[in-house]
């Protein structure tokens, strides 16, 4: 696949637009660190760095944009408006409180309380509307009109998109010989400025995006495919519908391929940057890595940059993540076991697990909901195990012992 090059079309932003985003924001916004991830290279076959957008203050890059979009209103602004349930809600929020411009956050109603509190101790007037985000939109754009407010688009914008860009910038001054970007892609904001900057460079550097399989608008968008964009996606923060006219005009221009990850690829990405980087992300700031361990192949061999987006993911559905990861790589297992239902017979199972090693955690017992005869009995127990192979030996010893042993497995 042949690199794109800058095309002769001017373009609605350009690499000026972005340097002067960047001398805007100034030291408004961390600089965050580009770093090496050895674990990773050697896992996925390519040089892998990361760009740490978690670190910063409200844990996303959304703040860029955000804030060069802000430092461009009229002076006599009366107040912004967006429509957001998620990172632009709180980067938007956060500056315009520091600027001291009001500003009022449109949310769905079924937007999880942790996001509106945050977003709220920003200094932002949230008002919930709607059970879809196209329902919030509408009303804030229902209340600009009313209020007189001024709309800050989350990724459809120039003044963003530049503002984006310079994560892009820092990227390729850590890092200069980068030949890889690969970049999450929603709405289109981040990879339209990276792809800005990149592919004004004066050598080839090839920029992928990716998306998840259950949202590929933009790919749909690029491609002429028709692709349903619905589901319940661990990366919420790239799940678009409709990603926009400047940011399409711009990938359609600079971006060499889109990508799309399923979401057991995206769950491996955010527990591994748990591990081995020990750094939290949410499903589409995982959605880099993702790609990488999808397509090794692909990108064997090159050096790659890739933006951990954001960093705002429920402790709950972390914690679900992680505890899947364990089940799948046979550290955690949940072992269904045909017993008689006499003395001792757990016992009897219990000393086998003993045994091998193996740590148990939990024992559920059924003797009613079960179509085993009235004198037997189903016991399910959750145990620990070191590795795969290590589940694979107990599993081994309890049927010799000729126990019906099976697995309760995964998607």
């Amino acid at each position: 696949m042949a690199t794109k090059t800058a095309p002769a079309e001017t373009l609605p932003v350009t690499l000026e637009d972005v340097l002067a985003a960047r001398m805007r924001i100034g030291d408004a916004v961390v600089r965050t660190p580009t770093l090496i991830s050895r674990t990773l290279s050697e896992l996925t076959g390519a040089t892998v760095y990361l760009k740490f957008e978690n670190l910063q203050f409200t844990a996303a890059y959304k703040e860029r944009g955000a804030l060069n979009t802000l430092l461009q209103l009229n002076p006599q602004t009366s107040g912004v408006i967006a429509a957001s349930a998620g990172n632009h809600a709180q980067g938007l929020a956060y500056h315009a409180n520091r600027l001291g411009i009001p500003s009022t956050i449109v949310m769905p109603k079924n937007t999880p309380i942790v996001k509106v509190t945050q977003t709220e101790g920003h200094g932002a007037t949230v008002i919930l509307e709607g059970e879809t985000f196209d329902a919030a939109y509408a009303h804030a754009r229902k209340l600009e009109a009313e209020q007189d407010l001024t709309f800050v688009h989350p990724f459809d914008d120039t003044r963003i998109i530049a503002g984006q860009g310079t994560v892009a910038l820092e990227m390729l001054e850590d890092v200069p010989d980068l030949d890889t970007l690969v970049v999450p892609l929603g709405g289109g904001g981040l990879i339209s400025g990276i792809a800005t900057v990149a592919k004004a460079q004066g050598r080839p550097i090839e920029v992928i995006g990716v998306e998840a399989e259950l949202y590929p608008s933009m790919y749909n968008r690029i491609n002429h495919t028709d692709m349903p964009c619905a589901g319940d996606t661990l990366a919420e923060g790239i799940a678009v519908k409709e990603p926009g006219a400047i940011t399409e005009r711009i990938v359609r221009a600079l971006v060499d391929d889109i990508v799309l990850v399923g979401e057991r690829r995206l769950e491996e990405a955010v527990s591994l940057l748990l591990q081995i980087e020990k750094t939290v992300v949410e499903g589409a700031g995982a959605a880099g890595l993702a790609a990488l361990l999808s397509e090794p192949e692909r990108f064997k061999g090159k050096k790659v940059g890739t933006v951990l987006c954001g960093g705002n993911i429920d402790t709950r559905l972390l914690a679900n993540v992680l505890l899947r990861d364990l089940a799948r790589s046979g550290r955690l297992a949940r072992l269904r076991i045909q017993l008689q239902d006499r003395p001792g017979a757990l016992y009897n199972v219990a000393r086998i697990f003993h045994e091998q090693g193996v740590n148990i955690i939990e024992v559920y017992h059924q003797r009613v909901f079960t179509t085993l005869p009235a004198k037997g009995l189903i016991t399910e127990i959750e145990c620990e195990t070191r590795d795969r192979n290590h589940l694979d030996r107990l599993i081994t010893a309890l049927r010799r012992a000729q126990y019906e042993v099976s697995q309760a497995e995964l998607a």
